[in-house]
């Protein structure tokens, strides 16, 4: 499957889908949380409502950063977790990469990380368009592809 390309600032990204893997280290982790055909965001500071991401520690695992993310700034546990692909990030002066994950919403508590997130919702993909952050066709595709992976998940369960 073939996504289309986006822009965010002066970087091209592109997603690679599962079972693609970087060839470097990740540097960030995002998390596509749903609950039943609802998707959670966080109403990140500076950047606007988006899905639950942030930068691989050292010494992490990025599905373990992702999950830590999702509870930091939209106070989201999470159950089943799998790799669904990753991005690639190329400005005019580097590269990166950033592993994608879905994930089941299995309870919600308080957001940890006040600083970084100022609230959280559930969203319909119809209603993304108008909140979210970085609305383009490669957004778009992506959250596709994630809702479709979690539907394979549900159904072997």
């Amino acid at each position: 499957m073939r996504f289309p390309v986006g822009k965010y600032g002066n970087q091209t990204m592109e997603f690679f889908p599962a079972p693609y893997r970087a060839p470097l280290r990740a540097f960030a982790a995002l998390v596509f949380p749903w609950q039943q055909e609802k998707i959670l965001i966080a109403d990140i500071y500076e950047r606007g409502w988006c899905i639950p991401s942030g930068r691989v520690e050292p010494g992490e695992e990025s599905q373990a950063a992702a999950i830590r993310e999702a509870k930091e700034e939209a106070g989201a546990i999470l159950g089943c977790t799998a790799y669904i692909g990753c991005y690639r990030m190329a400005s005019p002066v580097e590269v990166r990469w950033a592993d994608v994950f879905v994930a089941e919403v299995k309870t919600l508590s308080d957001i940890t990380h006040t600083d970084e997130s100022s609230g959280r919702k559930f969203c319909t993909l119809d209603e993304l368009p108008d909140c979210y952050h970085l609305w383009n066709p490669l957004t778009e595709a992506v959250f596709n592809h994630s809702l479709t992976i979690l539907n394979r998940m549900r159904a072997m369960q």
